[in-house]
């Protein structure tokens, strides 16, 4: 008898956890979303699944999103090197501005 009651304490604390972390209402919407489906699907596991990961990013977004971050990093390299090329040749304008300034041609 002793027994039965760690176990049924056991499983009531387990129950109690899985409420708390809201498994238990999602998995009883998706429960009521598959008896509710007018046509039910062949596969009702996948259709939980698919519906257990709806509050997720869908796995075609994230791969968008991570082929979006590398070009967008690709395209920062390339405009921190052009950016680096246009100072360099900044700089070498304004010091050939400096030395025309102070030794300026005579022009008769």
């Amino acid at each position: 008898m002793a027994t039965y009651k760690a176990a049924e304490s056991k499983r009531e604390e387990f129950r109690k956890y899985l409420e708390k972390c809201g498994v238990l209402d999602n998995l009883t919407k998706v429960l009521v979303a598959l008896y509710e489906e007018p046509e039910k699907p062949n596969d009702a596991l996948s259709f939980i699944k698919q519906h257990m990961s709806a509050g997720g990013p869908d796995t075609a977004d994230v791969e968008a999103l991570r082929l979006e971050n590398e070009q967008l990093r690709k395209e920062k390299e390339e405009l921190e090197q052009m950016n680096a090329e246009l100072k360099q040749q900044l700089s070498k304008y304004e010091l050939n501005q400096e030395t025309s300034e102070e030794n300026p041609e005579v022009t008769a």
